[in-house]
């Protein structure tokens, strides 16, 4: 039979697994609506000042995706240390959405466009990552 301590250590580790999820699929759902603004961007083929107010949006998005995947890393880490793939694939998600931001920066603030052809892959990739931590998440370690 199961101990008290026993059933509280599995119902933490079921609640951390749980916030880290959530905290996963929120970066997802904001990466996800990356795309979305690229593509509203995009769209003014070129035209920065057209596309400004989502050219801003999107950089915000960037913001928002590397504060949640950094706080699913810190969840990862503390308290879900044991399954090493997470938080490793975690820090690999924050480091690798920073990477993203500063090209991101380079394309609009100094206009090297020529760095599109490794932001929109890297991107594809972050997508991939993204996708794959909290289906490996939900896996029994």
């Amino acid at each position: 039979m199961a101990s008290t301590a026993d059933t509280k250590r599995t119902d933490a580790g079921r609640a951390s697994s749980t916030l880290y999820s959530v905290l996963i699929g929120l970066t997802a759902l904001t990466l996800l609506l990356q795309g979305l603004w690229a593509g509203i961007f995009l769209e003014h083929d070129g035209a920065r000042d057209a596309a400004k107010n989502w050219i801003d949006v999107h950089a915000r998005g960037a913001d928002i995706a590397i504060a949640l995947a950094a706080a699913a890393t810190i969840v990862a880490f503390v308290k879900l240390r044991a399954r090493r793939v997470l938080w490793l694939g975690s820090l690999a998600l924050t480091i690798l959405l920073l990477l993203e931001a500063y090209l991101g920066g380079l394309i609009r603030d100094e206009g090297q466009d020529a760095l599109t052809a490794v932001h929109v892959p890297l991107a594809m990739a972050l997508i991939g990552l993204v996708v794959w931590l909290p289906l490996h998440a939900i896996r029994r370690g």
